[in-house]
């Protein structure tokens, strides 16, 4: 059972994660959710804490980004798209038991003090930004480490927020250098 209570966009993605895991779930009903869905995950994230799962899409991107303005102690599970996908959907309810499974163990809270242990330079040293395959470099990695997909930009501030220590970047540098995956 896992205590905190997970946070998806629709009934699919409720049904997908009771499949993968003994959870309680909660849904926003999609991008434009009601006021008070805000008040009822503060009062969640104070008794048990939240971990939010949305599709690895823009729509996903903006209701994460949305409830984390609000409650800022939160935790992130990252799906990586091609483990989202069927026919051509993006989607929670699309994945695997194992792969749900995996992105909610990987969880981790943003941090609330920011920290600026990596930088510019350390992105294109690793061919993270600037280089041919960088996105892909991106997607890979932010799939070992857990913290999804991000531009540049994004994957900058996800490496500094998420506790992320050096060590472990270079860990999953060299697993990715070294098998691809």
């Amino acid at each position: 059972m896992i205590r905190e209570v997970i946070v998806v966009e629709g009934r699919d993605d409720i049904t997908a994660v009771k499949a993968a895991l003994d959870a309680e779930v909660i849904s926003t009903n999609g991008f434009r959710f009601k006021r008070g869905l805000i008040k009822t995950l503060k009062q969640l994230e104070q008794r048990r804490g939240i971990i939010i799962l949305t599709d690895p899409d823009y729509a996903g991107e903006q209701i994460r980004r949305n409830i984390s303005k609000h409650i800022p102690n939160c935790k992130h599970a990252f799906l990586p798209q091609g483990k989202a996908l069927k026919n051509g959907d993006i989607g929670v309810e699309n994945a695997t038991k194992e792969d749900i499974l995996e992105a909610i163990k990987k969880a981790r809270p943003s941090s609330v003090e920011k920290q600026s242990l990596f930088t510019k330079e350390d992105m294109i040293e690793y061919g993270l930004s600037g280089g041919a395959n960088s996105r892909e470099r991106r997607d890979h990695l932010g799939h070992v480490l857990g913290i999804g997909y991000g531009n540049s930009k994004q994957f900058l501030n996800r490496l500094n927020n998420f506790g992320i220590t050096r060590e472990e970047f270079l860990k999953a540098i060299e697993r990715i250098d070294s098998n691809g995956r």
